[in-house]
């Protein structure tokens, strides 16, 4: 039997202060935030066996009555969803996790599903990074193979001759640069040209020297989950539940990095929207994210202009998702996600000045 807890109702701001300071909410990872509600559902085998809404002010009352082998995992889970996240440290730039993150996407690639090609050139890739860092990213995520649906697999030599160029002129751009690859010799080369953080689709299990590598570099390392690989992962996804499942695999890829090496606290999780889940999967990931942070770890969303968007709006182009994109790392940030990566810096970044400040998460102008 597992326990899963998931924060709902989420406050922020001084109204979540004053929820705490009432015994009407507990604290949600940090000061900014509050939830007064959790559901809590028990699985054994993979069927869910019960499930509960449970008050913030009953909530240890509820979990000192469960199954003993539970009452640990239960406790754990809350001191996750009620802690604040540390900074991120990696290649001698820090990552502030107590206010939402912008990770911006630089797709040095001829086929990614929507700019594959326009900053394949080098100088090009260059000044789109510096012009995202113009428009306020935290993090630039630099590609040089696309992983989306069907995507065909790119030498690793390619990838590099790809990255490598554009990492060393983003170096100084004052962004943390993040390498977007499945291969430990572009994780090593790439972290010896100079990037701050690691980003793989496979949560490093697509080659087996990954997990050394990554442990050797001491970065910042986000563990996407995928079912399947490119060429295959929408051909039938299937799961019990998405939402958990994901979780399961997410919480035994963080023990495998830890007993690797890798620090929990270089750990970041992604549950990968669209990487082998159809689109009742994406929306119930979506609708349950706030989940995740009972894992301990910083949660990274990427939605951007993806084929969910189109679903739900309507549009069937990925430059015409941006108003659904935008909408959708608010949900985020709503549900306390760290780090949404986006096509679209300025009009995300717009829309997270005005939602910080809306609930007080960030002070308006004087």
């Amino acid at each position: 039997m597992k326990v899963y807890i998931r924060p709902v109702n989420i406050i922020f701001g001084k109204m979540a202060v004053a929820a705490v300071e009432a015994g009407a909410a507990l604290p949600f990872l940090g000061r900014h935030g509050a939830f007064q509600l959790a559901e809590v559902t028990l699985r054994k085998e993979g069927v869910v066996r019960q499930r509960d809404v449970v008050t913030a002010g009953d909530l240890n009352k509820y979990c000192a009555g469960l199954p003993a082998s539970l009452m640990a995992p239960a406790e754990e889970s809350m001191v996750h969803l009620m802690t604040a996240r540390a900074p991120l440290n990696g290649g001698g730039k820090t990552i502030d996790l107590d206010r939402p993150v912008i990770q911006g996407i630089v797709n040095v690639t001829p086929d990614s599903f929507s700019d594959g090609g326009q900053f394949l050139d080098p100088e090009v890739a260059i000044a789109h990074g510096q012009g995202l860092k113009s428009a306020g990213v935290d993090i630039l995520d630099i590609g040089g193979e696309s992983t989306r649906p069907g995507a065909r697999p790119v030498p690793v030599s390619t990838e590099m001759q790809r990255i490598l160029p554009v990492i060393e002129g983003l170096r100084g751009c004052g962004a943390v640069l993040s390498v977007d690859t499945r291969h430990s010799e572009v994780m090593r080369a790439s972290a010896a040209a100079g990037v701050d953080m690691l980003n793989d689709v496979s949560a490093l299990t697509h080659d087996e020297k990954s997990l050394s590598v990554a442990a050797q570099t001491r970065l910042p390392v986000v563990l996407m989950h995928a079912q399947g690989t490119p060429q295959n992962m929408q051909d039938r996804p299937e799961y019990t539940d998405v939402l958990f499942d994901v979780f399961d695999y997410l919480q035994d890829r963080i023990r495998c990095c830890v007993e690797a090496g890798v620090e929990k606290s270089r750990i970041i999780v992604d549950p990968g929207i669209g990487f082998g889940k159809t689109a009742s999967d994406n929306i119930e990931l979506l609708k349950g994210v706030s989940l995740f942070h009972a894992l301990g770890v910083p949660v990274l969303l990427g939605v951007s202009r993806k084929t969910i968007i189109g679903y739900l709006t309507g549009a069937p182009a990925p430059q015409d998702r941006v108003t659904g994109s935008v909408a959708v790392a608010q949900e985020a940030w709503a549900q306390g996600v760290q780090i949404v990566r986006v096509h679209d810096v300025r009009e995300t970044k717009q829309a997270l000045r005005i939602w910080s400040v809306l609930h007080g998460v960030e002070e308006a102008p004087n």
